[in-house]
């Protein structure tokens, strides 16, 4: 069976990103890329970094140093709906206090390719898919601001989805959600990255990042400090200074990914049960 080729350029290229408030640098000399066909999870402690990396990635924030090319052209340079044509964000707080329905806030995600027409039925039709895969269809008529964190999180997923953009940047799209969602929402990730998009995740959940990023880049106080495979990036020594608490890495019995165990800080240890 013939496979048509992807396109070699990058989605992404970030080099050498930096960022500082003050005489604080909070992201230091950062170089990654998004590669089409692949997703890439950027991992790493709490203050790691990780947030703001990927508020410089989407425009959010300006470089103190670096560079940002978003599918061969500096992001500097594009203006916003240009930007919101090439990458989708989901950041990690996104309030709506007005009474928006979910189905509104999904087909926000259409604004960028609309320009001065209408929304089409092709446009309601990419709304509608996005909700199904996000399985908030039945929230499309519940007003936003009633919605739990959970429900929230996968609104906005479908607005992302919805906005169909080649990049996707998530920031921890798993936290509010349960283990069936969390599983689900990043296998849409893995369905983007095998239509030949591009997705960089940020993870706190290292064994979700095992089990679907084809990369990982784990950050420890601004600086990228290992970039490769989950086998090579996970690595029990590197995991235990990055972290700061022993933990032990082994095959994860369902596939061949690592399992990630932390040491529980002393633990009486508990006979199994009988």
């Amino acid at each position: 069976m013939h496979t048509e080729r992807l396109p070699s350029r990058p989605l992404l290229v970030a080099c050498e990103v930096s960022y500082r408030v003050g005489q604080r640098t909070l992201v230091d000399r950062v170089s990654l890329t998004v590669k089409r066909g692949e997703v890439l999870a950027v991992i790493g402690p709490n203050g790691a970094g990780k947030s703001t990396l990927l508020h410089l990635l989407s425009g959010d924030l300006p470089l103190a140093g670096g560079t940002v090319d978003l599918d061969g052209e500096d992001l500097r340079r594009l203006g916003a709906r240009e930007q919101a044509r090439q990458r989708a964000v989901l950041r990690q707080a996104t309030q709506l206090l007005l009474g928006f329905h979910a189905v509104e806030v999904v087909l926000m995600g259409r604004y960028p390719h609309l320009g001065d027409r209408c929304e089409s039925p092709a446009d309601l039709a990419i709304v509608a898919r996005a909700m199904e895969q996000t399985e908030t269809l039945a929230l499309a008529d519940q007003p936003y601001p009633t919605l739990s964190g959970g429900e929230g999180t996968r609104v906005q997923l479908a607005r992302v989805l919805a906005q169909t953009t080649p990049l996707l940047l998530l920031d921890e799209p798993t936290a509010a959600l349960d283990l069936r969602h969390q599983h689900s929402v990043l296998a849409l990730t893995r369905a983007v990255a095998a239509a030949g998009g591009g997705v960089l995740v940020v993870l706190h959940d290292l064994n979700l990042a095992a089990a679907y990023a084809d990369r990982l880049a784990l950050l420890a106080q601004g600086r990228l400090v290992a970039l490769g495979s989950p086998w090579q990036v996970l690595e029990p020594t590197l995991l235990t200074a990055v972290y700061g608490v022993p933990v032990v890495v082994q095959p994860h019995p369902a596939g061949d990914w690592p399992l990630v165990l932390a040491t529980p800080y002393g633990a009486p240890r508990l006979s199994s049960p009988s």
